[in-house]
This record gives structure tokens, C-alpha cells and sequence, in this order.
């Protein structure tokens, strides 16, 4: 039972950090993650410690968890690295991927499809990393992984905040995302390598412009972090 507990416990809390739930710079209080989830404080700080190990917290000496920011210094990091990553990351994928990968990619394109279709913008998030994550998965490198889940959590985080399903430009970036989600799994694929990478970076213009407003003070007109 303890060991379910702690992954319910883990799943909820990267799901509520990936979906806005839990908003940058919350902090969690252990005595009531225990009692939440039925753990006692050992367990309950390996969860804590494998989530800040992922960059979804960070461990405060004697003030302890908090989920981790979103700062402007911060994100301007992730703009300037996130092409580079996803690159180099679907270049891998077309070289290393296996068989039963392949299947996993297009379950979890099948699953994102059916977000766009009738699911929450939490859906969505959560079916778009997912299926980026399963490219990571396929590139098999222990130097880029880190540094790609990182990404992966605060582009969900960006997309929560500026998601607006009634904007006709981003409706259109959706269906645009889709197709881009195809063609990524046709060149993996075939293994073609250049071709997955030029994709990764088309799909990254996708939200490149809100991400800049995202990180700009100037551009902002929602608070940060806040889902709309």
C-alpha cells in the first residue's frame, strides 16, 4: 500500500504542478501531504525528493517545499535552450528508437488528439508532454534527458497560462500542432534524422511568440503562473 501511495502521491503532485493546480512558488506543507496521502514523513520526502530531482520543486533548508518558480531569468534560459534541446532530442529519437517505442509515440499521439477534440486545456498539457516525453525516451541520452524534462514541465506550464481555446490564431496553432505531431512520427520512423530535427524546430516557432511575451515584463497581462 505504501508503495502505491507514494505514486499516487507523486503523479498527483506533478500533475497539479504541470497543469497550474499548484501554482510557482506554492509552497507544500508536509504535515498535510502526509495526511493527503496517507504516507508518513519518510516517504513522503522521497516523493518530494524525486520531484525536486525533476525541477518540479525545490527543497528549502528548514522551509521545506515549494514548487518551483517561474522567474523571468529563468525563463529566458529555457527560451535560448529549448530549440537547441528538442532538436538534438528528435535527431536521437530517428536514430535510436525501437519498435515498441514507435507504438507508445503514436498511442500517445492518439491520446493527445482526443485532448484537442474534447478535453480541458489540462488534458491537453498533460497529452502533448506526453507524447514529448516519449520522445525523450527514444533518444536515450542520460546528458539530455534532464535538461529536456525541465523543458518539458515549464513549456506545460507556459501553455496553461496563455491557452485561450476561443482564440482563433491559437485554434489554429493547435490543429497546425497536430500535424506537426504526425510528421515528427513519420521521420522518426524512418529514421530520418535531419528531417526530425528541422520539424522539432518548426514545431517550436508554434509558441515561440508567447513565450516571449511570457518572458518580457513589458508584454505580460496576466499574472505569472496564472492559468486563464
Amino acid at each position: 500500500m505504501s508503495a502505491t501511495a507514494k505514486t499516487i502521491a507523486y503523479d498527483t503532485l506533478a500533475s497539479g504542478i504541470l497543469t497550474l493546480d499548484l501554482v510557482p512558488g506554492a509552497d507544500l506543507d508536509e504535515a498535510r501531504l502526509c495526511a493527503e496521502y496517507g504516507l508518513s514523513r519518510t516517504p513522503m520526502r522521497e516523493v518530494l525528493r524525486q520531484l525536486a530531482g525533476e525541477g518540479y520543486v525545490t527543497l528549502r533548508q528548514n522551509r521545506g517545499a515549494q514548487v518551483s518558480e517561474m522567474s523571468h531569468t529563468s525563463l529566458r534560459a529555457f527560451f535560448m535552450a529549448a530549440p537547441m534541446v528538442y532538436s538534438a532530442i528528435l535527431q536521437l529519437a530517428a536514430t535510436h528508437r525501437t519498435a515498441s517505442q514507435l507504438t507508445a509515440l503514436q498511442t500517445a499521439q492518439d491520446v493527445f488528439c482526443n485532448a484537442l477534440n474534447g478535453g480541458t486545456a489540462a488534458d491537453r498539457a498533460l497529452a502533448n508532454i506526453q507524447f514529448h516525453r516519449v520522445t525523450g525516451d527514444m533518444a536515450d541520452n542520460p546528458y539530455l534527458s534532464p535538461s529536456f524534462n525541465r523543458l518539458l514541465l515549464d513549456h506545460a506550464r507556459i501553455s496553461m497560462t496563455f491557452y485561450r481555446p476561443g482564440d482563433p490564431a491559437q485554434a489554429e496553432n493547435v490543429d497546425l500542432a497536430r500535424a506537426q505531431h504526425d510528421a515528427i512520427i513519420a521521420a522518426i520512423t524512418d529514421r530520418d534524422a535531419a528531417r526530425a530535427g528541422a520539424i522539432a524546430e518548426d514545431h517550436w516557432q508554434l509558441s515561440r511568440h508567447q513565450i516571449e511575451q511570457f518572458v518580457m515584463p513589458g508584454a505580460l497581462d496576466v499574472p505569472l503562473g496564472t492559468a486563464v
